[in-house]
């Protein structure tokens, strides 16, 4: 079929092609289609707590012998449905034929099976979708009542092992012989649980009893809890990483020198438990390791070590190299185990993921021994260490296409140009140069019920450096634990959003320090970013909602003046000499009456937006961020999230300032300038709290505080719009959509000028609970509450924050979502309802009477909000 002859009859294939697709759906459909007459389709496990709920009762699930077929699509069993779709008389010869190495899967094998099953007739036919069909589905799970008793008694077994001895479990089966399906019910008593009456420990070294004795405050296990299994499972791997950390090196490494025993012999409910630590049966002393020998080697083959490399040597570290590229100072930062130095495996890990960091060595063989004294009896206290790192490639070229969202682009393609080179100064230093862009649609200024194309070109240049950029020797002060690294960086983008368009310049010097996996410190200790605005003589023209206000205006204004409309019409005076001739007319505003001086006030907003949008500016900072994150981490299941970030701007930049000014805006003040250009001084503070719980296994409340405070002085009156908060999108408050209409505090001022309005403090307070359904499918509940405040009361907008008022001024969010996980991927959608608007006239700021269900704010986004 030609694309002409599709074109011109495009609802007749159409239609064929959608009765096509549901006629195989439905004959696809068919869940027990492949099922065996007398066999059942195993649909539903089913789990009936008869005496209560435990906490953990959730993983019970996982111990049934036989659980049906996964959901996938829309909840139904996607695989199930393709497994049917294969023609049925080819399934015993593709279940073998699937069985074979996939070298020999062709069409020579599919013919001697045909002619093996005594189907010549099939013989040359390539099966091509009953194969993609058979391979990409899944068969139909059928009941075996011998393996639901088996999985009963796995969940028993269980039970006993989480400290219920008593418990009982049965089942029923649930069989439907006109549907060939069936359900599994287990019914689950747990009974009394067994508790730990006394807690005793028996640690023959004195050396490991004291350490556990000074830690013994940090044990899992206490009197009186119950007798859990995989307690006492944490305890020893509590306790396996203590020890190592004082030096024992492969402490209980195979699993036999800690155990616990258990007097059950007087009672089944209060049970008395010892730990037991002993390295042997003749109770034979630990020994703390110290480190000996560490030798790194920079090979291209793992042959070239030791015969094809040249020795060197730095504090106590031996290095092996076959040339000179990389200097030897540049790996030693990144060994943070020392010769002589007790053995701590914590530092050995950190060292493999500092030479890993570096970006510049794949590392061939890290191996830490015993060091073997005489002929072959090992020496047990010193441990030989040993890397061998493979250079990576001088360069490497990545091309790539992202799929991203942001708050205002919305859904966008991000195609991009990535070049690193290696070692470029022969200290492991990497210049890191990447050409991207980013494309999307925003909505119009001119219509903010639809949208246009927006696009973001940049270019940037990074050169890291595995160390930090210091003219002394900080490592008393910084440790090389703390891995700190430098950048400097240089770029450069041109934006075109809201149509005016912005070209900005940035460079910077970063330094990070990671403390630990949970604890990282960063400081750019200068950040430079120009901003210039494009277009800006036409800003009324993409801002029609403040032209709309200007041409209301400047009517009422003409008629009370008809001498400045006479010159603004002859061409005499500009729009912005007009405007600044209206807020400078007294006469003019006290003549106004209540309509008009509202009108007034919008006037201004638009002026203010005007001034600020159009806004060139040098942004000249020192920011300190510290960020403390538990999240994904399993010993914290109940994960806390700390990001406080501190900017300190224009202080460096006043020293050096021009004495003339920019001469200001319409109704901003003039600021100095450095080479014409103004520069922002300002504080500003962000803070970016989290907490989660964890409820029934895998459901999780999400918890979220996000502070945010500007504080312009010295040359800013107001802070850089880049650098300002507003409300609405994906991640913050979701009824409303970015630059929504939310804000700033309770200010009746016109809706078409508060959309553009960004201020100096923002406060939002989010709350989530998270529901998985599936692996695949989670849904959620929120509600987000926020808004925006200026500091002052400066413009007369009403939007002024203050204590005893700003419970009242919050928006009000709620609704709900459904979150896809697809490979690394989550596909994020949420629905969401305007609960409480601010910003709506008394008595109609409580929204449920306008809540539309088909009609909420949807948001489409990739990860989570928080």
């Amino acid at each position: 079929m030609s694309c002409k002859h599709y074109k011109n009859s495009p609802q007749k294939y159409y239609k064929i092609i959608s009765f096509a697709t549901f006629v195989g759906l439905l004959y696809a459909c068919s869940t027990t289609k492949k099922v065996p007459d007398g066999e059942y389709l195993l649909t539903k496990n089913n789990f009936e707590f008869t005496d209560k709920k435990e906490s953990f009762d959730d993983e019970l699930k996982g111990y049934v012998q036989q659980k049906p077929n996964k959901k996938q699509f829309l909840f139904m069993p996607l695989g199930l449905w393709l497994y049917n779709a294969a023609n049925p008389k080819y399934d015993t010869i593709l279940n073998e034929y699937m069985t074979y190495p996939s070298e020999m899967r062709n069409q020579k094998l599919r013919d001697s099976l045909f002619i093996k099953y005594n189907m010549q007739s099939s013989v040359g036919k390539s099966l091509f979708f009953d194969r993609l069909y058979h391979s990409w589905g899944s068969p139909p799970v059928i009941l075996d009542q011998t393996r639901t008793e088996k999985g009963a008694q796995s969940i028993d077994k269980r039970l006993t092992y989480r400290g219920y001895w008593d418990a009982e479990v049965k089942f029923k089966h649930d069989l439907d012989s006109a549907g060939k399906k069936a359900a599994v019910n287990y019914f689950i008593t747990h009974n009394d649980p067994t508790y730990i009456k006394d807690y005793y420990y028996n640690i023959t070294d004195p050396k490991i009893k004291n350490i556990y004795q000074q830690k013994i405050h940090e044990t899992l296990i206490k009197s009186g809890k119950i007798l859990d299994q995989t307690v006492l499972e944490k305890e020893v791997t509590r306790i396996n990483e203590l020890m190592k950390e004082y030096g024992y090196y492969k402490f209980n490494n195979f699993n036999d020198e800690i155990y616990f025993v258990a007097d059950s012999l007087k009672s089944r409910k209060q049970i008395p438990l010892t730990l037991e630590i002993h390295k042997d049966s003749a109770n034979t002393p630990y020994k703390v390791a110290t480190i000996g020998n560490i030798d790194v080697a920079i090979v291209d083959e793992a042959s070239d070590f030791p015969k094809r490399t040249a020795k060197d040597s730095l504090r106590g570290i031996r290095f092996h190299k076959v040339n000179n590229h990389y200097k030897t100072a540049s790996i030693w930062r990144a060994i943070t185990v020392g010769h002589k130095q007790i053995y701590d495996q914590k530092k050995l890990d950190l060292t493999k993921r500092n030479l890993l960091s570096m970006n510049n060595f794949s590392i061939l063989k890290a191996k830490d021994s015993l060091r073997r004294g005489g002929e072959t009896s090992p020496n047990d206290s010193i441990i030989d260490v040993l890397y061998l790192l493979k250079p990576l490639p001088k360069y490497e070229l990545k091309l790539g296409t992202d799929i991203n969202y942001s708050q205002l682009l919305n859904l966008g393609i991000s195609p991009s140009i990535d070049l690193t080179t290696r070692n470029v100064f022969k200290g492991a230093e990497n210049l890191s140069t990447s050409l991207s862009g980013t494309f999307g649609s925003i909505r119009s200024t001119k219509d903010i019920s639809k949208r246009v194309l927006a696009y973001e070109i940049s270019a940037q240049t990074s050169l890291n450096f595995p160390r930090l950029l210091l003219p002394f020797d900080y490592y008393k002060l910084i440790p090389k634990r703390y891995s700190p690294t430098s950048s400097i960086v240089l770029g450069a983008s041109i934006q075109n959003n809201i149509g005016l368009g912005r070209v900005n310049f940035n460079t910077g010097l970063n330094y990070l320090a990671t403390v630990n996996d949970k604890v990282s410190h960063r400081l750019t200790l200068f950040n430079t970013q120009l901003s210039l605005t494009k277009n800006k003589s036409a800003y009324y023209d993409y801002f029609v909602n403040d032209d709309n206000i200007r041409r209301e205006i400047f009517s009422d204004y003409f008629q009370y003046n008809p001498t400045a409309a006479a010159a603004f019409n002859s061409g005499q005076m500009t729009i912005d000499e007009v405007s600044q001739e209206i807020v400078k007319d007294t006469g003019y505003i006290s003549s106004l009456n209540q309509q008009g001086a509202d009108l007034f006030t919008s006037f201004t907003g638009t002026l203010v937006n005007k001034d600020r949008q159009t806004q060139d500016v040098i942004i000249s900072s020192m920011i300190y961020n510290f960020v403390y994150n538990e999240i994904g981490k399993k010993e914290y299941p109940n994960a806390f999230y700390f990001n406080g970030k501190v900017e300190v701007a224009g202080n460096f930049m006043s020293i050096f300032n021009q004495k003339r000014d920019d001469g200001g805006g319409i109704v901003t003040s003039p600021q100095r300038t450095i080479f014409g250009i103004p520069y922002a001084q300002f504080v500003k503070f962000d803070f970016d709290v989290r907490k989660y719980f964890k409820f029934n296994g895998n459901q999780t409340l999400v918890l979220r505080q996000f502070v945010g405070l500007g504080i312009p002085y010295g040359n800013s009156s107001s802070m850089p719009v880049i650098r300002s908060y507003f409300n609405g999108g994906s991640n913050d408050i979701r009824a409303w959509i970015a630059f929504g209409g939310l804000g700033p505090a309770d200010s009746q001022v016109d809706e078409r000028v508060r959309t553009y309005m960004t201020e100096n403090l923002k406060l939002t307070t989010n709350i989530e609970y998270r529901i998985p359904f599936s692996d695949m499918y989670e849904g959620a509940i929120f509600t987000d509450i926020g808004n925006t405040w200026s500091l002052n009361n400066n413009d007369g907008f009403g939007d002024e924050f203050k204590f005893n008022k700003f419970l009242k001024q919050v928006g009000v969010g709620s609704g709900f979502g459904l979150r896809v996980n697809i490979a690394y991927i989550t596909l994020r959608l949420d629905l969401a309802y305007k609960i409480y608007d601010p910003n709506k006239p008394d008595g109609e700021k409580w929204r449920f009477h306008d809540i539309k269900p088909l009609k909420p704010t949807l948001n489409i986004a990739f990860g989570y909000p928080f």
